[in-house]
């Protein structure tokens, strides 16, 4: 058998594995519970709010957006806070040392990071479908777009949270260099508030990144024509949204080799020794 097929069929594997087992975790079925709790609750209270001039309730309109902050938040924190843990308790290590067990971990990272939006994305999704109405006016053609926004979206980000893990100094300063960072840039990009109602240099950072261009993809998909007045510009950019997530997924797809393959040339036991023995520090 090739050695390299080998290694990704591996890494699939173990990417399956972990998320059957985060399936069975508790913690975890709590966490995507308390999340999706949340969030229904958030849009239920604010049911009967009208977005600007627009006609939309604000469940409606948001909906959307919030999908997409947590597809860009889950699928950027969740490899790099992986990685950059793997790191330090010696697990990239042994892959390292391992025939071709770089890319086999690469394939795992990348399978389990994506099966494990489908829950996350589901627990909104679901409740909101069956407490509200009007959400998709688009119909099959609606979801077949959002699915294949999804697709973009995971292409567009999820390269970057393996940067990102490759690159923070440690899972201690996960939160300053990556969770800080991209609440900020999910915080700009529409999906708390309409975007319109930042200024306009926000407005233009916002559009420089996926994140906004994935919430508006799924609002095109979502809403109907009309709610183009609640959009930059008063009208929707589907093909330049497909653009934005394409040109970020070429480059992450371009840059994240090149990165993980560095790191892993750098990674050695006296490295993780000493990231335990920081660790350790950190807990006193």
């Amino acid at each position: 058998m090739n050695p390299t097929r080998n290694a990704f069929r591996q890494g699939l594997r173990r990417g399956w594995a972990e998320f059957a087992q985060s399936l069975r975790s508790p913690q975890d079925q709590g966490f995507y519970l308390f999340t999706g709790l949340v969030t229904v609750a958030w849009l239920w209270f604010n049911r009967n709010d009208e977005v600007g001039d627009s006609g939309l309730l604000y469940p409606s309109f948001a909906l959307p957006s919030i999908l997409g902050g947590f597809l860009t938040f889950g699928v950027v924190i969740g490899p790099a806070y992986a990685l950059a843990m793997e790191r330090e308790d010696g697990t990239l290590l042994r892959h390292k040392a391992l025939p071709h067990g770089m890319p086999g971990y690469v394939t795992g990272q990348l399978t389990l990071q994506s099966l494990s939006l489908a829950p996350a994305l589901l627990v909104v999704l679901l409740p909101a479908l069956l407490l509200f109405d009007d959400l998709m006016h688009r119909g099959a053609a609606g979801w077949a777009t959002v699915l294949g926004l999804v697709l973009l979206g995971l292409l567009a980000t999820l390269p970057w949270g393996m940067v990102l893990g490759a690159v923070v100094p440690g899972v201690q300063k996960m939160g300053t260099w990556g969770m800080l960072p991209v609440l900020v840039l999910v915080g700009i990009s529409g999906i708390v508030a309409p975007v319109q109602a930042l200024w306009g240099w926000l407005q233009a950072v916002a559009q420089v990144f996926p994140v906004y261009w994935l919430g508006h993809g799924l609002r095109w998909a979502f809403l109907p024509d009309a709610a183009a007045a609640a959009e930059l510009g008063g009208v929707w950019r589907p093909g330049t949204a497909v653009l934005v997530l394409v040109a970020w997924g070429v480059v992450g797809c371009l840059v994240a080799p090149r990165v993980l393959r560095r790191m892993a040339r750098r990674q050695s036991g006296s490295q993780v020794q000493a990231a335990r023995e920081a660790a350790l520090q950190w807990v006193r």
